[in-house]
């Protein structure tokens, strides 16, 4: 898995493609479809394959961009924890219930654990803010007060690659039928992430979490500027009260 997933893809993507139907009809009569897409990735022209593919380079960038105030790859950090509310039984149904309102989306990663037992699931469907669905099945029962934790990769790691393996997915696909530039809507896209990447460049963004490295970061206790105002100075030498 890569710094974002097939659904946060699908999400980003496919609301932006509509089904086109032609003009005249067939020889029974009838219009049949152009691109059948819709609200939905078409398997037969972007696989899963595919997808993770464009992932992987996505997140390659994303790593080689940070790599000079992070060291990467960047790993996955458990960023909210709660309990389930009531005892789970798989086959009758696959909706959690938790113990509190959580902060939770389609596309996010969760833990189920009760020490013995441990499954990884990604939420297909949130029902309110305390009961949500798998994207594959539960397979043990677990019981009352079985810990869920949400995992996930330092914000905003996940929109910057969602938003570059898109741009390039639907240029290769969708844009490239009609045109062989990059689309608009592919460099928005594009922007948008490389936007995100220079707000963490420049420390407006901290990936809490992650490895800092470079001299800055000898203490990552100490508050630290990034850059001086335009105009600033500062002596380098070393001497009394310095």
């Amino acid at each position: 898995m890569g710094y974002c997933t097939e659904t946060d893809i699908a999400k980003t993507i496919a609301q932006s493609l509509t089904s086109a139907t032609a003009s005249t009809s067939d020889d029974l009569g009838t219009l049949s479809n152009l691109l059948n897409v819709g609200n939905v990735l078409d398997k037969n022209l972007v696989s899963t394959d595919n997808v993770n593919y464009y992932i992987q380079l996505a997140d390659s960038e994303i790593d080689g961009v940070l790599s000079q105030l992070y060291s990467t790859p960047f790993c996955e950090k458990v960023d909210f924890e709660t309990e389930l509310y009531s005892n789970l039984d798989p086959s009758n149904n696959n909706y959690i219930v938790l113990e509190n309102h959580c902060p939770l989306a389609v596309g996010d990663v969760v833990l189920l654990t009760d020490g013995s037992n441990q499954e990884r699931h990604e939420i297909s469907e949130v029902i309110g803010g305390d009961t949500f669905e798998t994207v594959e099945d539960i397979q043990y029962s677990f019981s009352s007060g079985a810990r869920i934790l949400r995992v996930t990769y330092p914000p905003p790691l996940r929109f910057v690659s969602a938003r570059i393996a898109s741009a390039n997915i639907y240029d290769k696909y969708f844009s490239a039928e009609v045109s062989p530039n990059t689309s608009t809507f592919g460099e928005t896209l594009r922007t948008m992430a490389y936007d995100r990447l220079n707000d963490i460049l420049n420390g407006t963004i901290i990936l809490h979490g992650a490895h800092r490295i470079g001299r800055r970061f000898y203490n990552p206790n100490l508050a630290d500027q990034y850059s001086l105002p335009d105009g600033g100075s500062m002596e380098k030498g070393r001497g009394p009260g310095r």
